[in-house]
């Protein structure tokens, strides 16, 4: 009786991964033609786009109006009246107000906006005007020792208002609860 031969041929024991090179020279064609008819996965939808040069924000960002408020939130409101901070460019809801800052000086929300993320390069003259702008305001005494005492004055005399306040509210408590 003759033994079983372990080697059979056209069995492929190797367990190695074999390369087709046939299969992957077809599929690099019709990646080819599909990219030349104008199909493609890439990101860019056009020709690039000129973005303007970041600039200063024109208007002011309100974060304190909704400081320490309460919201009801329910699932079937829009987007921009739910809970927290809605970005109008951008169609999104950020729930705090250290994210909404991150959101608008984001690279998304300026995109959204037509700026690019970098800043215009300022010339010699620009830098030397702005030094002379800021050595003038400085000259002219918009701030004084005296605003300062008379802000420092006002604002010890707002808290002690609320501390007699607090005070009489304590009192009237206490003579509420007391039995009679």
């Amino acid at each position: 009786m003759a033994q079983p031969n372990n080697h059979a041929v056209g069995v492929d024991n190797t367990f190695r991964r074999k390369l087709d090179r046939g299969e992957y020279l077809g599929r690099a064609c019709e990646r080819e033609q599909k990219d030349a008819v104008g199909w493609s996965k890439s990101k860019s939808k056009g020709p690039p786009v000129q973005r303007k040069p970041l600039k200063h924000r024109d208007y002011e960002v309100d974060l304190k109006s909704r400081l320490g408020k309460t919201q009801v939130v329910t699932p079937i409101a829009p987007l921009s009246q739910q809970a927290g901070y809605f970005c109008s460019v951008c169609k999104c809801v950020v729930k705090d107000s250290p994210n909404y800052l991150d959101h608008i000086n984001g690279k998304k929300h300026q995109r959204a906006l037509g700026m690019s993320m970098r800043v215009e390069r300022a010339s010699l003259q620009q830098v030397q005007e702005r030094f002379q702008h800021l050595k003038t305001r400085k000259d002219t005494g918009s701030f004084t020792e005296q605003d300062f005492d008379e802000q420092i004055l006002k604002q010890q005399q707002e808290e002690e208002e609320r501390k007699r306040q607090r005070r009489e509210r304590k009192k009237e408590k206490v003579v509420w609860m007391t039995p009679t």
